[in-house]
C-alpha cells in the first residue's frame, strides 16, 4: 500500500481498481486508515515500539508497569479496528471487481454468441450457394 494513486505510466490497470482507488483518494478518513495501516503493518512500527517499550520500562515506571499495560492494551484495540478496516476494504474491493469481471464476462459471451450465430448463418448461406446451386455437370 505504499502507492495507492494509479499511474499514467504503468501498465493498464482494471477500472475498478482505478475507481476503488479514485475513491480511496477523496476520502479523507480512509487516506488516515490506510497511513495508519501502512505503517503499523511496518518494521520501523515494530522496532518503534520495542524501543519505546524497553526504555518505558527502564525509565518512566516499575514493574509491574500498570501503565505502561493499559497503553498497550488500548493501542492494540485501536490496531484491531484498522486491521478490521483493511480487511473491510479488501473485502468491498473484491466485491467492485467481481461486479465489474461479472459485467465484462457476460457482454463478452453475448458478443460470441451473437458471432457464432452470425458465423451459422454465413456458413448455411455459402454452403447453399456452393453446394446447393452449383451447376451439375453431367
Amino acid at each position: 500500500m505504499t502507492d495507492q494513486t494509479p499511474s499514467t505510466t504503468s501498465a493498464p490497470r482494471h477500472p475498478a481498481v482505478v475507481a476503488f482507488h479514485q475513491s480511496r483518494i477523496d476520502n479523507v478518513q480512509l487516506r488516515v486508515a490506510d497511513a495508519i495501516t501502512s505503517f503499523a503493518g511496518s518494521m520501523p512500527f515494530v522496532y518503534l515500539h520495542a524501543a519505546v517499550f524497553v526504555a518505558w520500562m527502564l525509565w518512566v515506571e516499575s514493574n509491574p508497569w500498570p501503565t505502561l499495560t493499559l497503553v498497550v492494551s488500548l493501542e492494540a484495540i485501536f490496531l484491531s479496528t484498522f486491521v478490521m478496516i483493511g480487511q473491510n476494504r479488501q473485502a468491498e474491493f473484491q466485491k467492485i471487481k467481481a461486479e465489474h469481471d461479472f459485467v465484462e464476462q457476460e457482454l463478452e459471451l453475448k458478443t460470441n454468441t451473437d458471432l457464432t450465430r452470425e458465423i451459422h448463418v454465413l456458413t448455411t448461406e455459402l454452403h447453399r450457394r456452393v453446394i446447393d446451386e452449383a451447376p451439375r455437370s453431367g
